[in-house]
């Protein structure tokens, strides 16, 4: 059996369609009631990422965990990892950050401290590991067009959440194979002035791109209600993304898939 936490996300919902349905999906709530199986395509249980024996792993299954962040996300995914381990999990694949270590800011650093802790399990493991996802990048956008952030000229190789599901399940359906990372991005690197243009066409309204030097930026954030050592944090963690470490693309997508990744222009349409 394949157990995928995070079904309702948008990486877990496109897996379990990439599966046929041929998935138990872990659900927090169920809200829908019976509709909600007939809404994901497949069985579901109802468990919690911070109670791993309500997560239901028998020996040979296969875990994708992936979850939204939140101040416990280390503490409960390392508890999971635990937990299918013990159960005898065939493989646990898992979502992360292109790049991380334990030291990386804000959640960047949680993702590296889930990875370091599942190499060490003991259980089969893959970490998927992608920059930023095309999905985001319509929320950036403000009321008045603007994008703003701290990236300068850097370029980023930003990825469709929809192939990082299908990588998924290439690497969930497929034999085990050998411990490694994938390192995921789409099939071209863009400036975030080229993300704005591309954006301006989709939709036919003017988007810009507002660069600011890390201090404006970090200022900007706090005055919309981020605390300031946060607010510091994920400027300096754009600048960092700016500084060339997400440019390069991978063929990662393409070779496990046998078809190029999305293009921005072809996800925004």
């Amino acid at each position: 059996m394949i157990v995928v936490t995070g079904a309702t996300g948008t990486i877990g919902r496109a897996l379990i369609g990439e599966l046929g349905g041929a998935a138990r999906a872990v659900v927090r709530r169920a809200d829908q009631g019976e509709d909600l199986g007939e809404d994901l395509g497949c069985d579901y249980v109802v468990g919690d990422l911070e109670r791993p024996e309500s997560i239901p792993v028998e020996p040979g299954d296969r875990l994708f965990l992936n979850s939204a962040q939140w101040p416990g996300f280390v503490a409960a995914h390392r508890a999971v990892v635990d937990h299918a381990a013990a159960a005898g999990a065939a493989q646990v694949v898992t979502v992360s950050v292109r790049g991380v270590t334990s030291g990386s800011l804000l959640g960047f650093g949680m993702h590296g401290r889930v990875d370091d802790h599942l190499k060490a399990s003991g259980v089969p493991w893959s970490i998927l590991a992608p920059v930023g996802f095309m999905q985001n990048l319509a929320g950036d956008v403000d009321e008045e067009g603007r994008i703003f952030g701290s990236y300068g000229r850097g370029r980023v190789g930003y990825i469709d959440a929809r192939d990082i599901a299908a990588v998924a399940a290439v690497l969930l359906t497929r034999p085990v194979g050998a411990d490694a990372t994938y390192e995921l991005t789409g099939p071209a690197a863009y400036t975030h002035d080229e993300i704005a243009a591309e954006l301006t066409r989709a939709s036919g309204r003017t988007v810009r791109y507002v660069d600011l030097p890390v201090e404006e930026a970090a200022a900007r954030l706090e005055k919309r209600g981020m605390p300031a050592p946060a607010a510091r944090d994920l400027a300096e963690l754009m600048a960092q993304i700016g500084d060339g470490r997400w440019a390069s693309t991978t063929t990662t997508v393409s070779d496990l898939l046998g078809r190029r990744p999305r293009s921005l222009r072809e996800f925004l349409g």
